[in-house]
């Protein structure tokens, strides 16, 4: 049976983005034509976290309202490089705990973290949304793999724009960073567009 997970940030006692959280879990039952039982805010109460730091709030749960979860102390992870990598029938439209897809694409890679190309869009690295600076203003791109909350979140705060970010124009933008839930938006923490070690100086460039 398919299962999902909900990455929860919680810092100093307090949970982020619930309600987005919730609502995706929410949806995923309704798109499988199942009701949600599980309420996320609920089982965090339950869990009675008294620590200090930066968690995460794992929720793994099926179709059938079955879970299990877990609170584990977290850590930003900080990469060397990136690369970019095609994949045109990737499809991660739901936050599955199946990561498989992910995994074989990683171990092609010669880069410690990679940022998937579908049909010549940029979408996402194995793990985040990302996003990219141009004249001072943060874009993330129209064809992500998964709407994750924290980029929701800053789409709806004005803090970031969405654009068509594609193999051609990628070069155009001068840093870029990775966002997830427990990944907020921070211009302290961003890599120079050559982090990405096989950038295309034409599009026919771009070999796998």
């Amino acid at each position: 049976m398919s299962r999902f997970i909900e990455s929860i940030k919680v810092e100093d006692q307090k949970i982020f983005l619930v309600e987005l959280h919730q609502k995706r879990m929410n949806e995923t039952f309704s798109h499988f034509g199942k009701a949600c039982e599980i309420n996320i805010k609920s089982l965090f109460l339950n869990l009675e976290h008294d620590e200090d730091g930066l968690y995460k709030f794992r929720i793994e749960y099926d179709l059938e309202n079955n879970f299990k979860t877990q609170i584990l102390p977290h850590a930003i992870s900080e990469h060397d490089d990136f690369e970019l990598v095609i994949d045109n029938e990737i499809d991660y439209s739901f936050k599955s705990a199946d990561r498989t897809q992910f995994q074989k694409l990683k171990e092609k890679s010669g880069a410690e973290e990679i940022v998937i190309i579908k049909e010549n869009q940029i979408t996402d690295t194995s793990y985040s949304n990302l996003l990219f600076l141009k004249d001072k203003t943060w874009f993330t791109p129209k064809t992500y793999l998964l709407n994750g909350v924290m980029r929701q979140s800053l789409l709806t705060s004005k803090k970031i724009k969405e654009t068509e970010i594609t193999i051609e124009n990628i070069k155009e933008y001068s840093h870029f960073q990775l966002i997830n839930a427990m990944n907020d938006f921070d211009e302290m923490f961003i890599y120079p567009i050559e982090k990405i070690i096989n950038l295309p100086t034409e599009e026919t460039d771009l070999e796998f």
